[in-house]
């Protein structure tokens, strides 16, 4: 029998990769120990007592009824009923991870929070990446904001940065949010569809929503269905403050920006990434970090006084507006980086508890009314989903540092005050004590106005902003955002809906209005809405705005997919293998079978996976590497041509060989070949290769294979 060998790079000697493989024990202090052979500890119930026998209830006679004094039953049974907990209403399909941040220089000029006070102090972290709409089901690639949450466990209290990956929202008020959430879940009749916005309940509120219009702008962008977790943006949505220990107030808006650049996939793709995996974001962010990838991002600020935000063309407490990032730039403060996966999902990821009201002392918010209603919405839901006001003293909510309170008792509580003290002022000079001078005090802002209900007129403007993030985007990102509406709007039964969102879009952009209205049929077009104020047309493009312009330019922490055969040249294999690693990406090998192939010097190599369960759509690029000898029986297999023809389609670089070429040709795209369709090189030149790659797509291929000609124009 052949030698096994394999082409996978050795994996990292951090214990991070093996510790999952180990048999741990906790310790009473919550450290790991490792359980050595032989001294298996002990089952026991959850009061603590041993278990002889968990295979068996105990009953009268082996055929007859259950005892009622049988607790192990009774508790394993009670316990298994009870360990769901209500899911999210929004935000339930998330994944985390634990980490921390760096501050890079002290803050202390902007803010007296502890954590920005001294250059390279570490503090823990831990985030949660999540989906919106979709139940906790739901696939990965959704099309849909995410949910960048991060809870940093400061000296002085926890600090929950609760934020998405797009830096605006659909609504000026909180008041509206459940409106907004109840139309973009399942209609509640029929129960579908799930995690998606393409039915009528959803662009009936938007279209009756005049300032949701920049949103939808970057939804239906590419921003909304993300490669991965790490290879996209987070933003705190709001204007905050920092406040230092004078007392002075900074306007702050927060940035995450990931070190491996931006990245997107193309609808079509995350369709069919979605039937091939739906965790694929979930295992992408487990193998990255599992393997010592550890992914990073790093916190940038926008800083501003008062002074600017009156002179800003739009209201800096509006929710559903940026300051760009050519008028502004954002400045580096710290950097964030992901490197353990919790030990257990339910007891961290689910359990973890954001609220926008966790902030220490040295920030503070701003009157945006969006983010006030989210300080007063987020206790009620943990409150709902963890059972109690003690959801604070699970671990994952506890903050690091000491905390003194009176608080007591309540649904599982885990610690008391100790001593006959509990209330405050007391006599006995028992308990804590506050301090005005460490304790927190919110910024003494002087506010005045009239009690009543109100929308400010500064809020009125719903179309420029939309406009100027349209004209920032490349034209293959127009492309998408024009598909996009046209799908979620071909799925609308009501034809008045489509009509009102196509007269807002003429607000926005003629071209694209008429655009849709061609491919949704429209005999003529409609006249456009009212706006409470005219559309700007003099905001300047922000390539900022664009994924395509902010690209990684490389192909760091990106995947290669090669399809190898028997027969394989194993020299151009470990070279094209060595070249990728070289360049910190990765790769995986599919095969006709799983088991492998056996390549050109007689060894069999094993694959990640068969053709049938490894489509390209699962790389952010390909290679085809196989032998004359093999060739022919591949061109027949429709998974193999759906491999080549879906990386074509999806404007992927693709590799090959020269005995791949029959291959190609079966896929149809042999006669299409573009700089995106390589024949690899010799041994020598794959690094060219690679560095190519850092391109990612081909967006010049795209409208030869997926537009097709231009409508005639609608009078």
């Amino acid at each position: 029998m052949a030698k096994r060998t394999t082409t996978k790079p050795a994996a990292p000697k951090a214990s991070i990769a093996t510790i999952h493989d180990q048999k741990l024990q906790r310790g009473a202090g919550g450290e790991l120990h490792q359980i050595a052979e032989g001294d298996t500890p002990v089952l026991t119930t959850a009061q603590g007592g041993p278990v002889a026998d968990d295979q068996n209830s105990l009953r009268v006679g082996p055929r007859g009824p259950l005892v009622v004094d049988d607790f192990h039953f009774r508790e394993k049974i009670f316990h298994f009923d009870h360990e769901r907990i209500p899911e999210r209403v929004v935000h339930a399909r998330g994944y985390g991870a634990h980490g921390y941040f760096e501050t890079y220089e002290s803050l202390a000029a902007y803010t007296k929070a502890d954590l920005f006070q001294r250059p390279g102090e570490r503090t823990e972290a831990f985030v949660r990446f999540s989906t919106v709409a979709g139940n906790k089901g739901s696939a990965d690639l959704a099309r849909d904001v995410r949910g960048f949450a991060v809870k940093l466990y400061t000296q002085e209290g926890n600090w929950d940065l609760v934020g998405n990956n797009i830096p605006v929202f659909f609504i000026q008020d909180a008041i509206k949010f459940p409106d907004l959430i109840h139309a973009a879940k399942q209609e509640p009749d029929r129960a579908f569809p799930q995690a998606q916005t393409a039915h009528d309940n959803f662009w009936d509120f938007i279209s009756l929503t005049p300032e949701s219009m920049n949103m939808i702008m970057w939804i239906m962008s590419d921003r909304t269905i993300p490669r991965s977790f790490r290879f996209m943006e987070g933003f705190g949505v709001h204007t905050f403050r920092f406040v230092n220990a004078k007392d002075e107030s900074t306007f702050v808006k927060f940035h995450w920006k990931p070190k491996l650049g931006l990245q997107s996939v193309a609808w079509n793709e995350a369709v069919k990434i979605n039937g091939a995996d739906p965790d694929f974001h979930r295992r992408d962010l487990w193998q990255a970090i599992q393997s010592g990838n550890f992914p990073e991002w790093e916190l940038q600020v926008q800083l501003f006084d008062q002074e600017f935000a009156d002179s800003f063309d739009f209201d800096v407490l509006d929710p559903t507006k940026i300051i760009p990032e050519e008028i502004l730039p954002p400045q580096p403060i710290g950097r964030l980086v992901l490197d353990r996966m919790p030990d257990n999902f339910f007891a961290e990821t689910e359990q973890v508890a954001f609220m926008t009201q966790n902030v220490p002392p040295g920030i503070d918010f701003s009157n945006d009314p969006l983010l006030q209603g989210r300080n007063f919405s987020y206790l009620d839901t943990q409150l709902k989903r963890l059972g109690g006001p003690n959801f604070t003293h699970l671990p994952i909510n506890a903050p690091k540092c000491p905390m003194h309170t009176f608080q007591q008792d309540g649904h599982m509580a885990m610690r008391n005050p100790v001593g006959r003290t509990n209330y405050q002022p007391n006599s006995r000079n028992e308990g804590p004590r506050e301090s005005p001078m460490q304790g927190y005090r919110h910024f003494a802002s002087e506010e005045q106005g009239t009690k009543a209900r109100l929308r400010p007129e500064s809020f009125g403007d719903h179309y420029s902003q939309a406009r100027q993030f349209y004209i920032s985007q490349t034209g293959a990102e127009q492309r998408h955002i024009a598909s996009a509406l046209t799908f979620e709007l071909a799925k609308v039964e009501a034809l008045v809906i489509r009509e009102r969102m196509v007269s807002h879009l003429m607000n926005i952009d003629e071209t694209l209005a008429t655009t849709l209205a061609q491919k949704l049929g429209f005999q003529s077009m409609p006249k456009p809405a009212d706006a409470a104020m005219p559309t700007r047309q003099d905001l300047e493009p922000s390539p900022a705005l664009s994924i395509v312009e902010r690209g990684p330019k490389r192909f760091e922490g990106r995947k290669l997919g090669i399809f190898i055969t028997d027969g394989v040249d194993v020299a151009l294999l470990k070279g094209l293998a060595d070249a990728i690693v070289e360049e910190k990406a990765t790769f995986e090998l599919i095969a006709p079978k799983v088991g492998g192939v056996t390549a050109s010097d007689g060894t069999l190599i094993e694959a990640h996976h068969m053709i049938d369960g490894g489509p390209s759509v699962l790389f952010d690029a390909v290679a085809v590497l196989t032998s004359a000898a093999a060739i022919d029986n591949i061109v027949n297999e429709a998974a193999a041509r759906d491999f080549v023809a879906d990386a074509f389609q999806h404007c992927k670089f693709i590799g090959y060989d020269q005995s791949a070429l029959p291959l190609l040709e079966k896929a149809g795209i042999a006669g299409a070949l573009d700089e995106g369709v390589i024949m690899l090189p010799g041994e020598e030149g794959l690094a060219s290769f690679v560095a190519e790659l850092g391109k990612l797509r081909v967006w010049g291929r795209e409208p030869s294979v997926k537009l097709g000609k231009a409508s005639p124009p609608i009078a």
